[in-house]
């Protein structure tokens, strides 16, 4: 589906198709034709009228996103004391690179004067410098403009500024031309082929690694070279216990909802 849009020039208009998809848009358009048919059917207007209302209310309620975070991500485990042991360079182990994929920018912050990276962005890359440190790994930055973004500095080109000016670690490879995760992918593997990489250490939050290593894998298929990915996830989603509060709507409920409904649509539609 993703190159689809490509194909036909319409990148520009995923952001608006995501949108209309995501809860509470698709309840508000069914409760809108429950009203247009409230005087022919009106049993059945009715009935789209309360489901539409359950729907939108279910949508922001903690007991929907973390039963869709249950049953839509799989758990992950942060790397521990062990892994970045087992990642440091020794004689005999792959070439390995931290890859760190962007996750937007501002284009002017006031409070800097010029334009910085989203918070997103900024987690995922201070944590990848702290690797870097940690295992003495070379770090990779991926992420251009997302499409309908304005002109302008793109993510790896503030990331790079960001990591050399403010942590004192300048960044070893920037890729700045892709516009979603599948880009990511592939585009950061033929920066990095060329380099005699064989390993990626992939950063990235934890409720976008699956959608990140799915990219990763069909990317690694389509190089015809047997790359080996490791997962570095970060920002847990935390599994909530389930108590009376989390039937009512909140602003937390809500935002675990459309974020796992906009990632398992990522996923589905190759993006």
């Amino acid at each position: 589906m993703n190159e689809f849009f490509l194909m036909l020039g319409l990148e520009t208009w995923k952001p608006l198709f995501t949108a209309l998809l995501l809860p509470p848009v698709p309840f508000l358009v069914l409760m809108f034709f429950a009203g247009r048919m409230m005087f022919r059917r009106r049993g059945l207007a009715w009935f789209l009228m309360l489901l539409g209302a359950a729907g939108i209310w279910g949508s922001s309620t903690l007991i929907v996103g973390e039963g869709l975070l249950r049953v839509l991500m799989p758990p992950l485990r942060a790397l521990g004391p062990a892994d970045l042991a087992q990642l440091k360079r020794a004689p005999g182990s792959p070439k390995t690179a931290i890859v760190v994929l962007g996750g937007g920018r501002d284009l002017y912050a006031p409070e800097y004067g010029m334009s910085n990276l989203s918070t997103i962005s900024m987690e995922r890359l201070r944590y990848a410098l702290w690797l870097g440190r940690e295992t003495g790994l070379p770090v990779a930055f991926s992420g251009g403009l997302s499409p309908g973004a304005p002109e302008g500095p793109t993510e790896a080109e503030i990331a790079a500024r960001i990591a050399a000016r403010e942590f004192g670690r300048p960044l070893q490879w920037l890729e700045g031309n892709s516009r979603d995760t599948g880009e990511n992918a592939g585009r950061s593997l033929a920066l990095l082929g060329p380099e005699g990489i064989e390993r990626i250490v992939l950063v990235t939050h934890d409720y976008h690694m699956a959608r990140a290593l799915n990219a990763f894998d069909r990317a690694r298929e389509s190089s015809g070279r047997s790359w080996v990915l490791v997962p570095a996830p970060l920002g847990m989603l935390a599994r909530m216990p389930w108590g009376l509060g989390a039937w009512l709507p909140s602003h937390a409920g809500a935002y675990k909802t459309r974020l796992v409904l906009r990632e398992a649509l990522g996923r589905l539609a190759g993006a």
